[in-house]
């Protein structure tokens, strides 16, 4: 069993599909809100660190002062061998304390859209069984370039950097597998500001058709976090 923490910024941004795989697979789940003002937990009481996503930006800490103190846990998580995996915001946030820098992208990138694995990963187990190409859940606005050593994972037309991974362990994506039906809801209802003109930006009935492959998204995350979840804890 391995004692599984993660950061959650905003109410509408859970674990999604993550949640469902650590309870079948017996996990210890705990949080640190920081909506809610609680303060991250000592990273060596955890096995991993997962940071969701959330719709402020890495460098906004004088409006969300708690920022200063998820990314030193950050790099403490990083520092102890920790699995840490970061979502969206999460991924941003693990390439900010890694020295790497984070910017606005050329484009919002809002709904489905393919992404493409990098020839880096096309031998990598934690990708093993993945197609090239497919579509997935996109909700930013900024990118991030790559912490020094790690390797791209995958890039989609609107964005070069949607992915990378660190020492086998440390892992940010853009993109989100872990989005739910009602997760999808919850921000077209949440961040309906964000759905405006752009070649990449679709309109909430597209977002939310019935026909999305969320199903084929879940079957990959697990792949994922099942690598993981086989790496030893330190």
């Amino acid at each position: 069993m391995k004692h599984i923490h993660y950061f959650q910024h905003v109410p509408f941004e859970n674990l999604g599909a993550i949640e469902a795989w650590a309870r079948r697979c017996g996990h210890a789940i705990s949080a640190t809100q920081f909506y809610q003002g609680q303060q991250p937990p000592d990273m060596g009481t955890l096995d991993w660190l997962i940071v969701m996503g959330g719709p402020m930006g890495v460098h906004d800490d004088p409006v969300h002062p708690w920022l200063a103190a998820e990314k030193k846990a950050v790099e403490q998580a990083i520092a102890a061998g920790k699995v840490v995996l970061g979502i969206c915001l999460g991924a941003q946030l693990i390439a900010h304390v890694m020295g790497a820098a984070v910017m606005p992208n050329g484009h919002k990138e809002i709904g489905w859209f393919p992404i493409e694995l990098s020839r880096q990963m096309a031998s990598h187990p934690m990708v093993q069984g993945f197609p090239s190409k497919w579509d997935t859940f996109h909700w930013h606005g900024d990118t991030f370039c790559l912490p020094d050593k790690a390797l791209p994972i995958a890039a989609s037309e609107a964005c070069q950097n949607q992915g990378f991974i660190y020492d086998g362990r440390v892992v940010g994506l853009q993109f989100h597998l872990e989005m739910t039906r009602q997760g999808a809801h919850e921000l077209v209802s949440q961040c309906a500001q964000d759905i405006g003109e752009g070649r990449f930006i679709q309109d909430k009935e597209r977002i939310l058709d019935d026909q999305a492959p969320y199903v084929q998204n879940h079957a990959l995350l697990e792949k994922l976090l099942d690598y993981l979840g086989g790496l030893p804890s330190k």
